[in-house]
């Protein structure tokens, strides 16, 4: 038995619904200093002697009603004194919030694996986590919906819980709890490409035409580009690309330059990255899925293209190359190096003009 310290003990009703600003306020060693809830609890659940086997409520949001039973949301009782007289009461368990962990930025991640499958549930957990967040001083909620579990975004949308972004497998939502401003980070706001340029030892430069492209480009011979996938390297996706598109094998020397361009693909700007490669390979062997054809061709050739010499942008990536061919110019090399800021290996990119090793000079 321990005492508490309760504030308005004349009324230990909950009859009535339980407001977001909660209902009674005490001190223990085991319970929040502030409890509170913003569920409706019906009559039956008010009681605070004995032990319920079943506690109902409604859900004000789709109008329905069901019983949850006490093995899902109540498990234990608690005694307390009231002016000398002993009194047993309910204690909430972990069950009636979802199931999360702190992030380092004084939010919660929201366990994906765990999250009830019934809406309804759903519905009165998550009011529930997202009282005790607050009350907690919680800032951000992260809460990720597996596919399966579609049907639960649009609980979520009626909650206040935001679209982040979406994969393939699951939709991500965030709340965000303070009265200020929202600081969570946005989406991944930037797509990131690689072109390569691939020149042989004949001054011949590897080069394709795309199945598919807009009649602005038709007929032009360009140089191999792609998208770089999740979590891979800017050199390791261009070597990959060249491969993919020609069967070339090559190995990455630096990049030479890069292109920042907005409102590319559903708004988002875009990130293009020109690189040097040299050919370890010769035979090209063409993926029929995107090329139509690739070849190598004299440099020359592949520079009087006219719709590279009537391209701006193209003819100074052009200037660019020829400059770094004739050692006027050095590139971004790689370097791989690992910073005490989060203990993991990064790469660097940058200019090194007394290495031997890239055979050039400063401009």
């Amino acid at each position: 038995m321990m005492e508490l310290k309760l504030i308005d003990v004349k009324s230990m009703s909950m009859c009535k619904s339980v407001g977001i600003e909660g209902f009674m306020k005490f001190s223990s060693s085991f319970l929040d200093s502030n409890l509170m809830f913003g569920v409706n609890v019906a009559p039956n659940f008010c009681s605070y002697r004995g032990l319920l086997t079943k506690a109902s409520y409604s859900s004000t949001s789709y109008d329905a009603s069901r019983s949850v039973s006490k093995k899902d949301l109540l498990e234990d009782t608690f005694s307390y004194k009231i002016n000398g007289t002993n009194h047993t009461s309910l204690y909430f368990r972990d069950n009636w919030l979802l199931d999360a962990s702190d992030d380092e930025y004084g939010g919660v991640l929201v366990n994906a694996d765990r999250l009830p499958s019934d809406r309804d549930k759903f519905t009165f957990v998550l009011r529930a986590s997202l009282s005790h967040w607050k009350v907690k001083g919680k800032k951000g909620v992260w809460l990720k919906l597996p596919l399966e579990k579609c049907d639960l975004v649009p609980v979520a949308v009626k909650e206040g819980f935001q679209y982040h972004h979406a994969e393939r497998g699951y939709v991500m939502m965030t709340y965000w709890i303070p009265e200020e401003p929202c600081l969570l980070p946005s989406n991944a706001s930037h797509q990131v490409g690689v072109g390569g340029f691939v020149i042989n030892d004949k001054d011949e430069v590897l080069v394709v035409q795309e199945k598919h492209f807009t009649p602005a480009l038709s007929g032009l011979w360009k140089i191999p580009t792609g998208f770089i996938h999740e979590s891979e390297e800017i050199f390791t996706g261009i070597v990959r690309e060249v491969q993919e598109e020609t069967g070339i094998d090559t190995e990455f020397v630096e990049v030479m330059a890069f292109r920042h361009v907005h409102d590319v693909a559903f708004q988002k700007s875009d990130l293009f990255f020109i690189c040097l490669l040299r050919p370890l390979s010769k035979q090209i062997m063409v993926d029929n899925l995107e090329i139509q054809d690739a070849k190598w061709m004299p440099l020359v050739e592949f520079v009087e293209q006219p719709l590279i010499q009537e391209d701006d942008m193209f003819k100074k990536i052009i200037d660019i190359f020829i400059a770094r061919l004739g050692k006027r110019y050095c590139g971004l090399s790689v370097h791989q190096l690992v910073s005490k800021f989060d203990d993991k290996l990064s790469t660097l990119y940058f200019n090194t003009v007394d290495d031997p090793n890239l055979n050039c000079q400063a401009s």
